[in-house]
């Protein structure tokens, strides 16, 4: 009966929103067209099909909000003007009641909040269509911020996806532009994303290790401040982490105020993002405005604060390679060195003509350099190279498109705090002191230390290994012999056997010559 109910809201919503047309004008059938004709009565909607479907997915409650913000990370697959609409959806709902957050609390840790702390706020600070937030104080006077998960949360996803499945079904058979727009594949990669937000121990890992990452023992604690995971008050469905205080990154003027430099800190903000994703391989994927404060407080002023980590992304030794090569190719004009790349990767056919897929990535990439660098999206480069890969058939990795959104996250929030920032000039040091490390004298010798301890096992067992390798007798000879010896055993056992079948055949043919003389 649920479901019913929730295929008839999602039907009457998506009627209202005129969402029929959108679905419609993608199938290329007669029918379709004559459909499409009564529904509109004659007269196609004036609002913008991007409008619209956001609309729709706000009306259709959290989950789909979720869908809708997912979906405008994969604008290789959908259209610009939709993904830049999905794009500003925006994940608030009302709190649940504090009773139930209470007795979240006390079911998972084992103990109510009023006695695990010295002070609970009962009033929630955020709420979240996953989770909303509390404040409270611990028994040794730290402050802390407590994320509880909402009641019934998994059976609601569970219930929202199987519809969700079926619909996405249904696009990929009937809408013309179906299959390449991979409908369940994208359900697919939400569920991920919703079940590893459903886990809050996960969340609580992530943090930890993103905090490791920029640690006074890296060098880096200057540029990126994050919570401390308080592990003692974790479980699946609560997460206890210090509080943090700051501005919002997205608040120019209150930034100011304080006393900010904000080009300085939009420069900052990408040697963060490209130390995550060049030096760790790990990094925040969820950086929008909301989610990255700035420091007002003396002793740390202007640095960086980074919150909810539900979502990052992770990046194999390969991968880095592969991204820097590329950004380095970009940054030079290199196009015949990115389209080797592309192809010595694997993700483009190997009958693919190297020559072709230059002059497309000229295509893509040239006009961009006939404007000041300042105005140059590397985001939208990058954007443009994934819609301009499909008629080559190029598998795009979800690592890869988690970093394309991430990156345009990035870039929109430096430009708001700098709008002359250089976004390529700022990168390319960098990633030249990246490529310099691992590929010169340097990286060899931070390679050669990191196998030192595994070599340092292996190289005392050497000799002996040379010496019974060099006592063994050798067994060269008698092994020849007995392969010749089997290859004419085998040779021998061909040949009766070819005349074991024609004597069978001869025996077969006189048996018919004999029955048909009866």
């Amino acid at each position: 009966m649920f479901t019913l109910l929730r295929l008839l809201k999602i039907v009457i919503v998506a009627l209202r929103y005129r969402l029929d047309e959108l679905v419609l004008s993608g199938i290329k059938h007669p029918f379709a067209y004559t459909l499409l004709r009564i529904v509109r009565f004659g007269r196609p909607p004036r609002t913008p099909r991007g409008v619209r479907l956001r609309l729709a997915l706000e009306s259709l409650g959290p989950i789909f909000v979720k869908f809708g913000q997912v979906l405008s990370t994969r604008r290789d697959l959908i259209p610009l003007d939709v993904a830049i609409e999905l794009a500003l959806l925006q994940d608030r709902v009302p709190p649940f009641p504090s009773d139930q957050a209470a007795a979240s609390i006390e079911a998972a840790l084992g103990a109510s909040p009023h006695t695990l702390f010295k002070h609970f706020e009962v009033d929630p600070v955020a709420s979240a269509s996953i989770a909303q937030v509390h404040f409270a104080v611990l028994h040794d006077g730290r402050e802390v911020a407590v994320k509880v998960l909402r009641p019934g949360m998994r059976d609601i996803i569970e219930k929202d996806l199987a519809l969700m499945r079926v619909l996405a079904g249904l696009i990929e058979r009937l809408a013309a532009d179906g299959r390449r727009l991979k409908p369940r594949q994208v359900v697919a990669e939400f569920d991920n994303y919703l079940h590893d937000e459903l886990d809050l121990i996960r969340e609580a890992s992530n943090c930890s290790q993103l905090r490791r990452n920029f640690s006074p023992e890296t060098g880096r604690e200057h540029l990126l401040m994050v919570p401390e995971v308080v592990w003692e008050y974790c479980a699946t469905t609560v997460f206890t982490m210090e509080r943090m205080s700051g501005i919002p990154v997205g608040q120019i003027e209150r930034l100011r105020a304080a006393g900010i430099d904000t080009k300085e800190l939009g420069r900052a903000g990408v040697e963060i993002f490209f130390m995550q994703v060049f030096t760790d391989g790990f990094f925040h994927a969820d950086m929008h405005p909301g989610n990255i404060f700035v420091s007002d407080r003396p002793e740390t002023l202007g640095r960086y604060i980074a919150l909810d980590f539900g979502i990052v992304g992770s990046l194999s030794e390969f991968d880095k390679n592969y991204l820097a090569q590329n950004f380095l190719a970009f940054f030079r004009r290199d196009y015949h060195r990115v389209a080797q790349l592309h192809i010595e990767s694997g993700w483009v056919p190997p009958n693919t003509r190297e020559e072709e897929l230059e002059g497309a990535v000229r295509a893509v990439c040239e006009p961009y350099f006939d404007r000041p660098l300042s105005e140059i999206s590397l985001g939208q480069v990058l954007l443009r190279l994934f819609q301009t890969s499909r008629r080559f058939n190029v598998e795009i990795q979800p690592q890869l498109v988690l970093l394309q959104k991430t990156l345009l996250n990035v870039e929109g929030m430096g430009r708001e705090l700098d709008p002359n920032l250089d976004l390529w000039k700022t990168a390319k040091p960098y990633l030249e002191k990246w490529m310099h490390e691992r590929v010169g004298l340097t990286g060899l010798r931070k390679q050669l230390d990191k196998e030192a301890g595994q070599w340092s096992q292996l190289l005392p067992e050497i000799p002996r290994l040379v010496h019974a390798r060099l006592s063994r007798p050798d067994y060269g000879p008698a092994l020849n012999l007995e392969l010749t010896r089997l290859r004419k055993a085998q040779q021998q056992g061909n040949r009766l056997l070819m005349l074991l079948s024609a004597i069978a055949m001869v025996a077969l043919g006189l048996a018919v010559w004999a029955l048909t003389q009866n």
